[in-house]
């Protein structure tokens, strides 16, 4: 499998959190959305700075997301509702310029069956990264894999995150799209519900073999 990042999302509880941090992965996620079962409140332990800790948000506020970036030091911004280009267009700069922080944004969006990739445009120069998600009940976090022959369309040269019910069980899947054209900008995996005990409380093994997995 070709070298891959890998975001594990939906911390929530400190020792777990210093557990999954020694797998080292790129990204760690925080979900502060408080309708979520991993709605995230407490305090994040001392991590590796090699890891971008990663605040996701749904619908939230400019003022809010900065609150949050500046209280966490948070270096990436997960933005999984309803943000406009002109929302994300506001945020980088009022994140660039005050804060003089580098912080990543990521923009979410939900497929199923189809995806209408001219969505997309409007945010090119906004944002960094996009990340494609399962559309189900909830925000994020449904288990669900959607058709990734989808993004075989996909028009842009920008990374993207791919999430969405990626587990143990999809490791051939994803082996098989690593493979095809579709995954050519694909820039992360994105893991959560697959790994979970409880909400939020992760599976360090599975966790572990996973991730040596899509490395070797």
């Amino acid at each position: 499998m070709k070298e891959i990042k890998l975001k594990i999302c939906g911390m929530k509880y400190e020792d777990n959190m210093k557990a999954v941090s020694e797998l080292e992965p790129d990204y760690l996620g925080f979900i502060f959305y408080r309708k979520s079962s991993r709605f995230f409140d407490t305090v994040i332990p001392e991590i590796p700075k090699e890891i971008n800790k990663t605040g996701v948000f749904v619908n939230a506020s400019v003022e809010e997301i900065i609150k949050k970036v500046t209280l966490y030091d948070l270096q990436a911004v997960q933005l999984h509702g309803n943000e406009s280009p002109e929302f994300c267009e506001e945020l980088k700069k009022r994140i660039l310029t005050p804060l003089n922080a580098q912080v990543e944004i990521i923009k979410v969006f939900s497929i199923k069956d189809e995806f209408n990739f001219d969505t997309l445009k409007p945010y090119e120069a906004v944002v960094d990264y996009f990340l494609f998600d399962t559309k189900g009940k909830l925000p994020g976090g449904n288990g669900v894999t959607f058709d990734w022959k989808v993004l075989e369309n996909y028009p842009s040269k920008k990374p993207f995150f791919l999430s969405g019910g990626i587990g143990l069980e999809t490791i051939t899947k994803l082996t098989d799209f690593m493979k095809s054209k579709a995954s050519k900008y694909c820039y992360a995996l994105d893991v959560n519900s697959k790994f979970e005990i409880v909400p939020g409380l992760k599976n360090i093994e599975a966790l572990k073999t996973f991730k040596e997995t899509i490395t070797t």
